[in-house]
């Protein structure tokens, strides 16, 4: 197979991809009935000093679960539980978090969007987190969307 083209290397570019073969570290956590899902994985990351990591797995359930969708303003607060939790991916920085849930209720209907402060673990949520050694993950205003998105910097170990 041939090598990838080389990309222009300006100053956003080098802010959009990782230092190639940047090491990873695993964390499993299980979250406990009454747990705020995006609260506890934030205290969890920043007690560990964790400057940028990603949701490599999460299986569990939550009650009340609260989901912004794809661009509304308002989130939306789903109170029927129970719910499967079918999907968590995103990542975690130091200064921000950008997670997406994806919820099941009984007719297997799914629901989704972002993650936001308010998703309460039903019975459990089984997460295993990486932790990208060698990175740091930072929140800014990009002027090309509007909004607050993710750069990345390398950091010595």
């Amino acid at each position: 197979m041939p090598p990838a083209p080389a990309a222009a290397k300006s100053d956003s570019a080098l802010q959009l991809s990782s230092p190639p073969r940047a090491l990873m570290a695993t964390h499993v956590l299980r979250l406990l009935p009454g747990d705020d899902l995006v609260l506890s994985l934030c205290a969890f990351a920043r007690e560990r000093s964790m400057r940028a990591a990603c949701v490599l797995s999460c299986v569990g359930s939550t009650g009340k679960t609260t989901l912004r969708p794809a661009g509304a303003r308002a989130p939306r607060v789903f109170e029927q539980s129970p719910f499967e939790i079918v999907s968590l991916v995103g990542t975690l920085g130091a200064d921000g978090h950008h997670l997406h849930l994806s919820i099941a209720d009984e007719e297997c209907v799914v629901r989704g969007g972002h993650a936001l402060e308010g998703c309460i673990v039903r019975t459990t949520a089984e997460v295993v987190l990486g932790e990208i050694l060698g990175v740091e993950f930072h929140r800014r205003q990009d002027e090309r969307t509007g909004y607050d998105e993710l750069f990345i910097s390398s950091r010595p170990e």
